[in-house]
């Protein structure tokens, strides 16, 4: 495997290999004082991110770190881009200093994708960075599915023959297409949970079902996962008011109650407490995103070594 840009990029073997080695490096760092191990000693991971980010940056610096790779991190508000240079001439500028990874968060879709084309096209030695999509506009967050799944395994036991509701701006959430293909993917019933105003055209050919009303789907999930709404995204009015969204979308306490009792709740963050979510169901012993953010270190740990040192994984 030389890049992770897509899960479509992923066999189910190859997730499920990955989720492994996410749990291999999970125990190989329980009750360490000094969670550092040499793996990948010698190794430059540039993290080279367009749109602001605290989870997922800060998860891939710490997950290079604890491997004992260089970590450098780019911002474009810092950097040359500021001045005009172009995405092309960046990712020339990075591969040429020597990076080995270059994980990349662009506000356009497919900016990834054409950074591993160019770099592949500039190596004259035929080596080019490995390149991870760490979130691209619309498009798609392969690691934030990843380190989902790994939840769920966590505390469902299994992800197979599971029913997951994905509730929210679905329109908008790479997040929310990452983890239909891959839990799909992985055997999971999926149904997304939206007004028609944020569902996509063409989400029923995704292999999922699609819905509008969430009270009615409650009982029957194993997980919840609410989405952020991003209103960066939007151009105009999508829903009547943030009342109105958190009436008709909003995981309330009311609503945490008509969940199975084993059910989880998922958010990938940052979470809008007392509109998307509940306050008092954020901090339930139900919700897990905290449990989301410890494992997506591990879960980049298992991605930056299957790119940058090989494995078992042939995607």
């Amino acid at each position: 495997m030389k890049h992770l840009l897509s899960i479509g990029d992923l066999t189910p073997d190859s997730a499920v290999d990955l989720l492994d080695e996410a749990d291999r490096f999970k125990a190989a760092l329980l009750g360490r004082e000094v969670r550092k191990l040499p793996t990948l000693r010698g190794r430059t991971v540039m993290t080279v991110f367009f749109e602001n980010s605290t989870r997922t940056r800060a998860s891939f610096e710490v997950a290079g770190k604890w491997m004992s790779a260089d970590v450098i991190n780019v911002s474009a508000g810092t950097s040359s881009v500021s001045k005009g240079e172009s995405l092309r001439d960046t990712a020339a500028t990075l591969h040429a200093i020597g990076a080995d990874a270059l994980i990349v968060r662009h506000p356009a879709s497919g900016a990834p994708r054409q950074v591993a084309r160019w770099t592949a096209e500039m190596a004259q030695d035929g080596v080019a960075p490995s390149v991870i999509n760490a979130g691209d506009g619309m498009h798609e967050h392969p690691t934030q599915a990843l380190l989902d799944a790994l939840t769920l395994r966590d505390r469902l036991g299994g992800i197979e023959g599971r029913r997951v509701g994905i509730v929210g701006d679905i329109l908008h959430s790479r997040v929310a297409r990452s983890n239909a293909l891959l839990l799909t993917m992985l055997g999971a019933d999926v149904v997304l949970i939206a007004p028609p105003t944020l569902m996509p055209l063409g989400a029923d050919g995704w292999g999922v079902t699609v819905a509008h009303d969430l009270d009615s789907e409650l009982p029957g999930l194993d997980a919840v996962m609410m989405l952020r709404v991003q209103a960066e995204r939007m151009r105009g009015g999508f829903f009547p008011s943030p009342r109105e969204y958190s009436i008709r979308y909003g995981l309330s306490e009311t609503r945490r109650r008509m969940l199975p009792e084993h059910a989880v709740i998922l958010h990938p963050g940052p979470m809008l407490r007392g509109m998307e979510i509940g306050y008092s169901v954020a901090d339930s012993p139900q919700a897990a995103p905290l449990q989301q953010v410890a494992n997506g270190v591990h879960v980049r740990m298992a991605v930056l070594f299957r790119l940058l040192v090989g494995g078992q994984v042939d995607a």
